[in-house]
């Protein structure tokens, strides 16, 4: 008897939170893994950008929010094991630091990733999404 195949776990990147967390124009493509919070990993490094970024955009108690939505998945530490997968992935693909520990989070759990990020475009299990660009004269 064939096994169905287990579904795959999702991580977010900070570009998709945001599209996401801001009702932007594609906040649907990234709805799917927001949601399935019962698949969802959330890397500890994606907490701190997402963080930031609305404390800095739109203050403490939406900030609070936000991440209080990331941490109905399942959050993931940075342990010594992950940093070091990380370093050696964003090494090899020459990712930014905090990409480096959320792609390594991603393939540590077989998970899809899902970004707007343009680095992560044509990587194995990366759903990319390009950031939307208005027509040129658009207002």
């Amino acid at each position: 008897m064939i096994q169905p195949a287990l579904p795959l776990h999702n991580v977010v990147d900070t570009s998709g939170w945001l599209e996401y967390m801001t009702n932007g124009p594609l906040s649907n493509l990234f709805a799917p893994a927001v949601e399935n919070t019962h698949l969802l990993i959330v890397p500890t490094v994606s907490v701190l950008e997402v963080f930031r970024w609305v404390l800095r955009e739109r203050g403490e108690s939406d900030a609070l929010r936000a991440t209080a939505m990331m941490q109905q998945g399942v959050v993931v530490d940075l342990d010594a094991a992950l940093a070091l997968k990380a370093a050696k992935l964003g090494n090899a693909l020459k990712l930014p630091l905090a990409d480096s520990v959320i792609y390594a989070t991603a393939r540590e759990f077989n998970a899809v990733l899902w970004t707007q990020d343009a680095h992560f475009a044509g990587l194995p299990g990366v759903e990319y999404h390009p950031k939307y660009q208005p027509p040129k004269g658009a207002t």
